[in-house]
């Protein structure tokens, strides 16, 4: 870690401060959390919806026996609990739907792979009730996407409103979502960790390095290394607004894996620049220990940079569909695309390339959707006005 630098912090809220706090302490440094000054004047009703929106209250919780229950007010303590329990038992009836997901996958021949969810929370926390997972992320070949919405059509789900057009499938998406009324499950289908042009391993060689859980039934999930470039670029794509995507990385460090290897994958997929803002994030605000091949990433500017950019969206309490709108973070996207093809195409991609938002604002048949790309600006023009007259 680069000593000379460091984030600029002044403006966070100190109840944030305090998170950061308690997520850092262990057995050695508690008694740092017993400072009198870092407990006064905690507006706790702000603490605990920070806890929520950052989705890191189970395991801050699991932190209180080590803090002092004396030096948090007990209606607190009691409000974690029960959150603490309630997603305790979330989290089991998402394993069962995981594994029930599995069988159904494997036993009609479709390779699955869970990169989030109850087998990640086991397999870096060490418990599944230190993480929240509000669904399932499961990444299939793009071959299989038809079937596997069959299959899970006949099993009770229903997919999100929308409409593929002109291969956006393959040009513009990299998921679908469908939730399941009765069970009150999400399950987003994946052929792609992240957006095009975004360079990543193939389908075929995430399989080769899966890992194997050690639920009652097979579900596999991806390998150290790959989980970890998969973190890292999750994260920096949502501008790490959640502190839950930070503490993956502080805990997956912490049980450790092949860095030499993990540094490999980040420069052959052009992500030297997010590694290194991923590490600096976890380093100065939780204390996450970096050393060995990966340290070289957090002496980059570029990295600090980003790393600080991110300080924007971490520090406001807003949810994504709302900090996706603002110039900042448009910006930010644009900051952490690897090259400057890679700008271009996805500025081609996000202005000219028809989406299913086209086709629920102008119903055109099949054979008429070419159309679509030259009707796009004023589609997008016609829904940014109906939008603004609205009350």
């Amino acid at each position: 870690m680069d000593t000379n630098f460091s984030l600029d912090l002044d403006l966070l809220p100190k109840e944030l401060m305090l998170i950061f706090e308690i997520i850092k302490a262990d057995n050695d440094d508690c008694i740092q959390l017993k400072k009198p000054d870092l407990f006064s004047d905690i507006d706790w009703k702000y603490f605990l919806e920070l806890a929520r929106h950052h989705r890191v209250y189970p395991f801050i919780y699991s932190k209180f026996k080590m803090i002092g229950e004396e030096r948090i007010p007990s209606h607190v303590i009691q409000t974690l609990y029960q959150e603490y329990k309630k997603n305790t038992f979330q989290m089991l009836l998402l394993s069962g739907e995981m594994e029930q997901i599995s069988e159904l996958f494997m036993e009609n021949q479709i390779r699955l792979l869970f990169l989030k969810g109850p087998v990640i929370a086991a397999d870096i926390y060490g418990d599944i009730s230190l993480r929240t997972s509000k669904d399932l992320d499961i990444l299939i070949p793009i071959t299989d996407v038809e079937k596997a919405e069959e299959l899970l059509l006949n099993f009770g789900y229903e997919r999100e409103v929308g409409e593929f057009v002109l291969n956006q499938r393959k040009w513009k998406s990299r998921h679908v979502t469908y939730t399941h009324p009765q069970k009150g499950f999400e399950l987003e289908i994946h052929w792609r960790l992240n957006p095009y042009p975004t360079k990543e391993p193939t389908f075929n060689e995430l399989w080769q390095n899966k890992r194997v859980s050690t639920f009652t039934s097979p579900v596999y999930f991806l390998g150290k290394e790959d989980l970890f470039l998969f973190l890292v670029s999750h994260g920096a794509r949502h501008g790490w607004f959640r502190l839950r995507w930070l503490l993956d990385i502080d805990q997956l460090l912490r049980k450790g894996f092949d860095q030499e290897k993990a540094k490999i994958f980040l420069k052959r997929y052009q992500g030297f620049h997010l590694g290194g803002q991923a590490l600096i994030l976890a380093s100065q605000l939780l204390n996450t220990p970096i050393n060995g091949e990966l340290h070289s990433l957090t002496v980059e500017n570029r990295s600090k940079k980003l790393a600080q950019y991110a300080m924007l969206f971490i520090k406001e309490m807003v949810p994504l569909h709302i900090i996706s709108s603002t110039n900042e973070y448009r910006r930010y996207l644009f900051l952490i695309k690897s090259s400057n093809l890679q700008k271009t195409i996805h500025f081609f991609l996000l202005l000219f390339y028809p989406s299913s938002m086209d086709v629920m604002t102008l119903r055109l048949p099949k054979h008429l959707h070419f159309l679509y790309f030259p009707l796009r600006p004023f589609l997008w023009s016609w829904r940014k006005v109906v939008k603004s007259i609205k009350p």
